[in-house]
């Protein structure tokens, strides 16, 4: 999405004819830190960032921060810098997970045409429900007030007939609103935006357009083709150009499976210690594994992340002789790649496990192999009713039982892509 401040024409009521307007952009507002305001409801009104340490990024900031410049994926130390007073709170990826799913329980009520895109927002066709519940605008009001009734964080959702300009629509009603793009306004509404505002126009993409010239979306729509694919290639010119349109022929994939399943840990202070690291890995694995379980997905391949002192980072993988949700296999593969793995003198700043070629659980089944051992398998799935009940805190793998890791704090924790 565009950087550039939201013109006054994109703030605007665009009409009220929603005929057509079927597919609902559902985003959360800065969405980590609702989460937190809701069990310290006392930092109301003041600059909150969530996560990274001196030496991380900023996962989320509240919108007191982000005026003051801060933005999410920003180094914290920068953030600090720019916000002396901000309020600095370490991720809690389960307790934003748990928050999530009753969100995405709301939205499955609406219709099951809904495609989750990341754990705070989702798109939803809700062609079929309109007959039971109104109108589309009148869906999505519903879905406003039931978000916050049931979980109390606020959500914006925009209503356009197509994802593209529902996901712009969504952005523009921020904070906690709401903004439909009736068929007949799409064009002019588009036309009104800054050429980063279109999807897939990042920072690199749009000065590029810029130095040729082309600041909005109206002055690319009227670009030939010709020149739009001299100028950022075939695929991506007539990508762009399509969407300046206002055409998007996607639709709304309900079935839609995750390629991967991360977790990072940006480290305080570089460690030395292989012991230490594995440990981390440990504790990450298990945070992986029970995230496979809850969306009913095995993985294939493991992948580890080290970045060291200098900022050199590395990625290892390793494909598994069998698909699985299990704790005790990933961190089995990844102390093996991390073994292979030389720690410099100078340390590691930076360790992640990844689960990747992800396939669902129901199709494949969660016997991953003929030696499994069955009652691992069931240790770890107890271990998720446990923790769904009483807290991620109150049941740990035994190694990592009373002992409060100062030196380390996620900084992608919990990552879905």
């Amino acid at each position: 999405m565009s950087r550039s401040p939201r013109s006054a024409a994109a703030r605007r009521s665009w009409g009220e004819d929603d005929a057509g307007c079927t597919i609902l952009h559902v985003d959360m507002d800065a969405f980590f830190v609702s989460v937190e305001l809701l069990d310290r409801p006392e930092l109301r009104g003041r600059p909150v960032i969530v996560g990274g340490d001196h030496r991380g990024v900023v996962a989320a900031a509240s919108y007191e921060a982000r005026a003051y410049g801060v933005h999410s994926a920003m180094p914290a130390s920068r953030a600090r810098l720019l916000c002396p007073e901000a309020v600095v709170l370490p991720g809690r990826h389960d307790r934003y997970s748990e928050v999530s799913r009753q969100v995405m329980d709301v939205l499955a009520e609406v219709t099951p045409v809904m495609e989750p895109v990341s754990i705070d927002e989702a798109f939803l066709d809700v062609s079929g429900a309109l007959r039971r519940m109104g109108r589309p605008v009148e869906i999505a009001r519903w879905i406003r007030r039931e978000v916050r009734s049931r979980t109390g964080v606020p959500a914006s959702v925009g209503v356009a007939a197509t994802k593209h300009v529902a996901k712009i629509a969504s952005a523009h009603a921020k904070p906690d609103g709401l903004l439909m793009v009736p068929v007949a306004a799409t064009v002019p509404f588009l036309h009104s935006l800054p050429v980063g505002a279109l999807w897939g126009v990042g920072e690199k993409t749009r000065e590029v357009l810029e130095r040729h010239g082309l600041d909005t979306v109206e002055d690319l729509a009227h670009t030939p083709l010709p020149t739009l694919h001299r100028t950022l290639g075939v695929a991506a010119g007539q990508r762009l150009h399509d969407l300046a349109w206002g055409r998007d022929a996607r639709a709304v994939q309900p079935t839609r499976v995750e390629k991967s399943v991360g977790t990072e840990t940006t480290f305080a202070r570089d460690v030395t210690d292989r012991s230490h690291l594995e440990r981390v890995l440990l504790e990450q694995a298990h945070q992986c594994a029970a995230r496979l379980r809850a969306d009913a997905v095995l993985t294939r391949t493991v992948a580890i992340k080290v970045r060291f002192a200098d900022f050199t980072t590395l990625t290892r993988t390793r494909t598994l002789p069998a698909a699985t949700d299990l704790a005790h296999d990933i961190v089995a593969a990844a102390r093996d790649l991390l073994a292979a793995v030389d720690i410099p003198p100078d340390g590691v700043r930076l360790l992640g496990v990844r689960a990747e070629r992800l396939s669902s659980a129901v199709s494949t089944g969660v016997q991953a192999a003929l030696d499994e051992d069955p009652h691992q398998a069931l240790a770890e799935r107890a271990m998720d009713g446990v923790r769904a009940r009483f807290g991620p805190q109150l049941l740990r793998p035994a190694s990592l039982l009373g002992r409060k890791d100062r030196s380390a704090s996620p900084s992608a924790s919990g990552d879905i892509s």
